[in-house]
């Protein structure tokens, strides 16, 4: 990965978590599962890059949640947003809003939509699924 080119870089709202990506980022998709609204206030837009990829630059306050058996969130124990999403895949989450701009990056489809809050409607056209990755 040395000397590999960086496409994308970002951090949490503090600067004490800092990482780059030197390869490709996956689409956007729009999660609105309860884990994610809850963790967030509302749902969240992801993305992910190959764990090879990956490189955390300055992690000293990375404090990790395990949200489920499958999972863990990654945050800034100083600031508070989470940055990461683990499944101890080939692959690690990224939430897109701690990218630097630009990104780049396309919002393809909403996630869990089975899942979303009463209070808002998705209008947009692009696909939606039931959970993952299940069509509606």
């Amino acid at each position: 990965m040395a000397g590999a080119r960086v496409v994308a870089s970002g951090r949490c709202l503090c600067g004490a978590v800092h990482y780059k990506v030197r390869g490709p980022l996956s689409d956007v998709h729009a999660c609105h599962c309860s884990m994610c609204r809850r963790q967030n206030g509302h749902f969240s837009m992801g993305t992910s890059a190959k764990r090879a990829d990956f490189e955390l630059t300055a992690g000293g306050s990375l404090k990790w949640f395990r949200s489920s058996p499958s999972a863990r969130r990654g945050f800034c124990g100083e600031c508070g947003p989470i940055l990461l999403w683990d499944d101890d895949s080939d692959e690690i989450g990224i939430f897109a809003g701690s990218l630097d701009q630009p990104t780049g990056l396309k919002l393809t489809k909403h996630i869990f939509v089975d899942e979303k809050a009463d209070y808002y409607e998705i209008e947009d056209q692009l696909e939606k699924c039931a959970g993952w990755d299940t069509p509606l």
